[in-house]
């Protein structure tokens, strides 16, 4: 069962995302407050450019830091099994109906989904529509265009 609060990540967007909150409350934050400290020493605040730019450069690392610990408080890893049904980590293989080209595609959760990278989430409507399915199996889902039907070649 696949619950909708939880963050369904691979295993590497986890250690990305651990490596990144770490790099951000370590080395991030000690150069913001050392370019807080010389700002302040320039002199008046209230017309200082410098001051406002690392307050501003502050707010955001805060906000950051903020997000990657909400997304890791509800993670939970990917652990794809390879098999011949369509589940979280699965790369898929589908065919048009009617057309010759492929398009290959990994099912993942929302936080990691990339059209760039062919990486769709679990919860969209084509990774909806192949969720639980099998090689070979025919399947339609609604596009802005209408329902298109596919063929899954393929998963891995």
């Amino acid at each position: 069962m696949i619950a909708e609060d939880t963050n369904y990540l691979s295993k590497e967007k986890f250690d990305e995302l651990t490596k990144e909150l770490e790099h951000l409350k370590t080395v991030r934050r000690r150069e913001i407050a050392e370019q807080l400290e010389y700002a302040r020493s320039l002199g008046d605040l209230s017309e200082n450019a410098e001051y406002e730019e690392a307050r501003n450069m502050q707010a955001a690392t805060e906000d950051r830091i903020r997000v990657i610990e909400d997304q890791l408080s509800h993670v939970r890893i990917i652990e794809h099994t390879k098999g011949n049904v369509v589940s979280l980590g699965s790369t898929v293989t589908i065919q048009k109906k009617g057309e010759k080209v492929e398009h290959t595609y990994e099912i993942v959760g929302s936080a990691e989904a990339n059209m760039q990278e062919h990486k769709i989430s679990h919860l969209s409507p084509l990774g909806s529509a192949l969720m639980e399915r099998k090689k070979g199996e025919e399947f339609t889902f609604e596009t802005p265009k209408g329902a298109q039907k596919y063929k899954i070649v393929a998963i891995k």
